[in-house]
């Protein structure tokens, strides 16, 4: 089942420099986080600030031509994760006739806030996080276990701001 989310807070993977976007459950405690490029979370940052450019970004493109031809935006869900790699979808309607098309999670969380469409994260994305998260042991010399080791240590939900 699908949970509705929001964005909770945009951060900076210590390890890689690498923003991350963390998306909270809106009824829960329940927290994603997803790794982002920087121009991706500059889309998102500005939007959530408030902040217009002089020329209309990409996202803003696209919202344009949304709303021109009449299609809806119903929601973007965060739909899959394989080998470390997110997957989401834009919920559509255009004429009454529903149709999803595959997109970047970073791209389809920065159309959803310029839309006020909702986020949702379906259980199995959440479970597959958890157990990831699970086999990441404290005894794991890699790379790998040090960066997760390091982020989760810092996603600490009493440390989080609301934006």
């Amino acid at each position: 089942m699908p949970r509705p989310m929001t964005i909770h807070l945009l951060a900076v993977d210590t390890a890689t420099r690498s923003p991350i976007v963390i998306l909270k459950e809106l009824n829960g405690e329940r927290m994603l986080p997803i790794w982002i490029g920087p121009l991706e979370a500059q889309a998102i940052t500005s939007e959530l600030g408030g902040i217009k450019s002089s020329r209309p970004m990409t996202h803003d493109l696209l919202k344009s031509i949304i709303e021109k031809t009449g299609i809806r935006v119903n929601r973007v869900e965060i739909c899959d994760l394989k080998d470390n790699t997110y997957y989401s979808v834009i919920s559509l309607t255009y004429k009454g006739k529903a149709f999803s098309i595959d997109a970047r999670p970073s791209d389809a969380l920065a159309l959803s806030l310029r839309v006020g469409a909702p986020i949702f994260v379906t259980d199995e994305v959440i479970e597959k996080f958890e157990q990831f998260v699970l086999q990441v042991e404290p005894e794991d010399k890699s790379e790998r276990g040090k960066r997760w080791r390091e982020i989760l240590e810092k996603l600490d939900p009493e440390d989080f701001g609301n934006t």
